[in-house]
Order: C-alpha cells, then structure tokens, then sequence
C-alpha cells in the first residue's frame, strides 16, 4: 500500500559545502530538498571575519543553478585572533547566523582553531550578550583520550565549565554521537540544544570496521558503539525541541576519503530525506519527523518556518539515488545506508 507524508520544507543545521567546483558540485543535492542551511566555515583559509563571510555567501548564491531556490546561513571560524567587534557587526548586519568553535586538530581544516578558550571569551561574552548562538563540535584532542571518548570528555572538561562561567551563551552541541552527550543536552539548565546527523542514526562503529574498513563511513566525531545509536534515535523521535537535523553533510572526493590517512566526512545532502523516514518509521514515529527536521532547528534560531512543503512517497520499488555526484572537484560518494530506500521525495 501506498503511504504518503507531507511536512514543511526542511533545513539543515550543519552543512559543508566547500568552494569552487566542489561548491558547485554538491550545492544542488542540498538546494534541492532544503530552504536553508548553517554553513560551516572550515574552508582553506578559513572564513574569519564578516567579510568573509560575505563573500562565501555570495560565492554560494553565485553557484546556485537557476531555478532553485535556498537560503545560506553563514558562520564565523572563532580563532584565537577574532573581533568581538566583527562578531557583533556582521550579526548586527545579518550576515552571519552563528559562531563554530572548532578546538583546533578536532576534524577537517581545523587547525586554525581554538586552543585556549581563555583567549576567546571576549568573543563569547559578545555573543551572550547579543543572543549570536555557538556552534560547537564537542571533542577534545589531547592525545592520551580514546577517539571513542573525546565527546563525553569534552562535556565534562570543556564544555559545562564553559556554560557555567558563560551562562548566558547560547549553545548548539554539533553532531551528538553518545548518549552522555543526548542526556547532557536533555537535562541541562540553560540555553543548549543538539543536533544529530542521519548518518550517525543509521550507522554505528561497526559499519566502519566489521568485515574490512569503509571509509566512506568514517567521519568525526567518530560513530560509537550501537547503544549509543539507539539513544540517538530515541532522541531524534522524541519530539524534544532541543533536538533537530544537522545532517554535517561533508563532501571529500573519493581520492581523499579511499587513501592511506584518508579524510573523515559522510556526504548524505542527497538522500537524507529518504533516510530519515525510514529511520523514523522503523521507531514508529513518522509523525516526528516534520519537528525534527523543519520545526524545532528554525524556533531555535529565531527564524519562521518554511511556508512551502515537501511530500515523500513510499513506495515497493526502491529510490534509485546514484552512488556518486560527479563534480569538478572529482568524484563523491553518496552515503550508503546498506539497505534499500522506499520514501521518494515526490513533491
């Protein structure tokens, strides 16, 4: 039997897009099911100021093809060096959403990023007392933590100091991938919400390694044992707004991800939707799905929902989504969630 479901258009709240020609080769996958997205700044040199981000903007709407119609969300790289001034202008001027905090050596291109939170907490104060929220990727990268216990170290050394000598910050706890870090979100006192991607909700650390490794799994933080993918899930259908799609959507061309040291990165902007229905019908919860992914991200940010919506089919013939978008950059693998896909994208 035929099922349908409707929903408003989603956004996604953690995206890589690039520049150049892998921007213009993966722009598309993500413009053509979502109205907006938070777009990370980890670009090489990375985008600093409010000019930068501008100019990323602008690069971004410039590769949108005609016809297609989404919002980028820019964001700040926070360094060591950043402006408070800055920050509060372009937030001031609307040019920028949020702030990343990357703690610097954490995942791709972020080694310009913080060491010592101490030099940053001008930064932070002007963003607490502006309402600009955080956008954290919740690791710490001292060497002696186990790369399965950088999250849950990072709540309990970085990140709760953090809010208690900042309480007034606004933070988005990017890609949760332990269910310390779910309960962290769910019970804390303050201003905190977290995204989960679709890969982690479909994926643990055993699709990585089980039976030769795939690369086109790895990605940091690193997915985690499967106790912690079902916190994740039961997270995701709970209907809690603190919780809401940041799919972390991050394309490598496949020379990069299949090599020796290779790039850590899930590329899912092209069939997310299909995978979150799946997801959230296996846990009886199809009726969550429009707040996770269209409702919850945007009350977060202070913005109105999409007017328009999307409506997905499910089908007995699966959707024939192509392993690869080919792009200038070179090839890039879609993620694979190793089973057949039913709910088409139909309208």
């Amino acid at each position: 039997m035929t099922q349908t479901l409707t929903i408003r258009r989603p956004d996604d709240w953690h995206l890589h897009l690039r520049d150049g020609a892998m921007l213009a080769g993966v722009l598309p996958e993500t413009a053509r099911h979502f109205g907006r997205a938070i777009v990370m700044p980890n670009l090489v040199p990375p985008v600093v100021t409010g000019d930068d981000a501008r100019a990323y903007r602008d690069r971004i709407l410039a590769a949108l093809p005609a016809g297609m119609d989404f919002t980028p969300l820019m964001t700040l790289y926070l360094t060591e060096a950043t402006d408070p001034a800055d920050v509060a202008r372009a937030a001031a001027e609307g040019v920028v959403t949020a702030v990343k905090l990357y703690p610097a050596g954490a995942t791709t291109n972020s080694q310009s990023g913080v060491r010592d939170l101490t030099r940053v907490t001008a930064v932070l104060e002007k963003m607490a007392e502006i309402g600009l929220p955080l956008c954290i990727h919740g690791e710490v990268t001292t060497p002696e933590v186990d790369i399965f216990d950088r999250e849950q170290v990072f709540l309990e050394t970085v990140l709760d100091p953090l809010r208690r000598r900042i309480p007034g910050l606004r933070v988005t706890l990017e890609h949760i991938t332990t269910s310390q870090g779910i309960d962290y979100v769910a019970q804390a006192d303050g201003d905190i919400a977290g995204t989960i991607t679709t890969h982690h909700l479909m994926i643990n650390r055993n699709h990585i390694l089980v039976g030769g490794i795939r690369p086109h799994y790895y990605c940091l933080p690193v997915a985690k044992r499967s106790t912690h993918q079902q916190a994740l899930r039961k997270a995701a259908v709970s209907g809690n707004p603190r919780f809401f799609l940041g799919t972390d959507s991050a394309p490598h061309t496949d020379p990069t991800k299949e090599s020796a040291c290779g790039c850590a990165g899930v590329f899912s902007a092209t069939n997310t939707l299909s995978c979150l229905a799946h997801v959230f019908e296996e846990e009886g919860a199809l009726d969550k799905l429009e707040g996770f992914a269209s409702l919850f991200g945007p009350a977060r940010y202070g913005l109105p929902p999409a007017e328009t919506t999307i409506t997905l089919e499910k089908r007995p013939d699966p959707v024939a989504y192509p392993a690869k978008i080919v792009t200038g950059a070179g090839p890039v693998t879609v993620f694979d969630p190793g089973h057949p896909l039913h709910w088409h994208v139909i309208a």
